[in-house]
């Protein structure tokens, strides 16, 4: 099983920090047209649930690739934590319990995985940078304890659903 430590939930919340900032149009900005201005945001979303969709249950290449990222992440913010500001790292900050995902559900993943590369290939510079953030992003938040591990539940269980639901009627 992933396990995150506080070092790299820091990285993870330090990229949503980043990426929020990036957006933030301003309050008056944001008041004249907030369909837009959150319209913006729908592709860090997206990529963050597909980031944290490889985090639950995920074997094999996109498994591998997914532990990758977190086990860098984690040593990356531990790094982080002891030199920047002087706490221990290595403390595992991950939920203790979480919803797998079913075959019909890793089955979507390695779907979304495809749609994934293709939508980053084809983005713009921009929208591809924000595409692998939202990735990374989901990654090292979607097995934490906080609000964000919270949200992989529902997440889970919607892909287990639709995979159900998918594969049902093949």
């Amino acid at each position: 099983m992933n396990y995150v430590t506080f070092g790299g939930v820091t990285v993870g919340l330090c990229i949503l920090g980043y990426q929020l900032m990036i957006w933030w149009p301003g309050r008056k900005q944001l008041m004249k047209d907030p369909v837009k201005h959150a319209a913006a945001l729908l592709p860090f979303l997206a990529s963050w649930a597909y980031g944290c969709l490889t985090t639950l249950g995920i074997a094999g290449l996109i498994g591998t690739a997914s532990s990758a990222v977190l086990g860098l992440s984690n040593w990356l913010g531990d790094a982080a934590l002891i030199w920047g500001v002087g706490e221990p790292g290595g403390q595992q900050a991950g939920a203790k319990t979480f919803v797998p995902l079913s075959s019909p559900g890793a089955a979507l993943v390695l779907i979304a995985t495809c749609v994934f590369i293709a939508a980053v290939k084809k983005a713009s510079a921009d929208t591809s940078k924000t595409l692998k953030l939202g990735a990374w992003c989901g990654i090292t938040l979607g097995t934490s304890a906080g609000v964000a591990g919270f949200a992989a539940v529902p997440l889970a269980q919607a892909v287990n659903w639709c995979g159900d639901g998918l594969y049902a009627a093949v």
